[in-house]
């Protein structure tokens, strides 16, 4: 029987490791943004229904769609078309428009309208995953070229996770960043503003001892003003022109938070939009978004550097739950802050 010699043993145990080392730094995709076929199923029609614990939501393509289930949705607006609760019936969202809708792709470059509203306008599609999630996949196409998924899973206790992953597949973007954009148009709730831990009129001050972080109460003057709010290590710059017309993007307010998620109230509704630290979100709002009475609680996610042929991946989660309650529904949210960050 032959043997090898102990230094051979020794290369071959050290280009195992490495190769076991490089297999677990690869990116996996949580979803089937790269896959041209599978066993998920396509609807007949352009939304699909999911239902879990007490919550309903209706995921849509940006197709219109005007029947029982989504009465006079207009084309261009994707994402959580309808979102109810076993204790409140109404729609959370403007029946017209969306939540967690999928708005702009921008690089801070003036541009013709259609190519900043690009996920409006190209093909999207859905994809049945199973019976509590659904996703929707855009093609590299367009002014920017950037593939992406979304998927929009019912968790066991209702609260919903959306993964969202993208590969930009040119180099399209001139300021060497992406930025992306969600909106959620509220139908007329009491009141305007949302809540977020975090500091007041902080503006870009150093950070050093800073006080106790406290809960801000946050209304926007009007749209694009005072708009976006930054975490409280969040001192990027991105160059975008003096002229560049998605005011909301970079009209950045006073307040900084303390930790990323935020809450809105409507109807007696809690509705939370958490993030983890890792993927340096930015909280934004309009009052008026959805138009008069219907503000936008909205979120940004930037890819600094970014490089062509590399996924990216952010994960949030929204709970929607009655408000009746306060202390337990902000400790609902701390506890799933807590677990999507140690699921990093």
């Amino acid at each position: 029987m032959m043997t090898r010699p102990p230094h051979t043993l020794l290369i071959l145990l050290a280009l195992t490791l490495l190769s076991a080392s490089v297999s677990a730094n690869e990116f996996v995709p949580r979803t089937t943004i790269h896959q041209r076929n599978g066993d998920w199923k396509s609807p007949a029609s352009n939304y699909v229904i999911l239902e879990r614990d007490g919550v309903k939501i209706v995921v849509v393509n940006n197709e219109a769609v005007d029947n029982e289930v989504l009465p006079g949705h207009k084309a261009g607006y994707s994402g959580i078309a309808r979102i109810s609760h076993s204790q409140q019936s109404r729609n959370l969202f403007v029946p017209s428009y969306a939540g967690i809708n999928y708005e702009h792709i921008h690089d801070g470059k003036n541009r013709d309208r259609k190519i900043l509203f690009e996920p409006r306008n190209l093909p999207m599609e859905l994809r049945i995953i199973h019976k509590h999630a659904v996703e929707l996949y855009q093609a590299p196409a367009g002014n920017y070229q950037l593939e992406s998924c979304q998927r929009y899973e019912l968790l066991e206790n209702g609260t919903l996770q959306m993964t969202y992953e993208c590969t930009p597949r040119a180099k399209t973007f001139e300021n060497g960043y992406i930025g992306l954009f969600w909106a959620s148009y509220i139908n007329q709730p009491e009141d305007m503003a949302i809540h977020f831990p975090g500091y007041e009129n902080l503006e870009d001050k150093s950070n050093q001892n800073l006080p106790s972080p406290k809960m801000v109460r946050a209304v926007t003057p009007q749209h694009g003003v005072l708009a976006t709010h930054r975490g409280k290590l969040d001192h990027r710059q991105f160059k975008h022109d003096a002229d560049f017309p998605l005011s909301l993007v970079f009209g950045h307010s006073k307040h900084r938070f303390h930790e990323p998620w935020y809450y809105g109230v409507s109807h007696g509704m809690g509705f939370a939009q958490i993030f983890r630290e890792a993927d340096h979100m930015r909280l934004t709002q309009s009052p008026s978004g959805g138009g008069k009475g219907n503000p936008a609680w909205d979120f940004q996610y930037f890819i600094p550097e970014y490089k062509v042929g590399k996924t990216y991946r952010f994960v949030m989660r929204a709970v929607y739950h009655p408000i009746d309650k306060q202390s337990e529904f902000l400790d609902r949210i701390e506890k799933e802050y807590s677990e999507l960050n140690q699921k990093q």
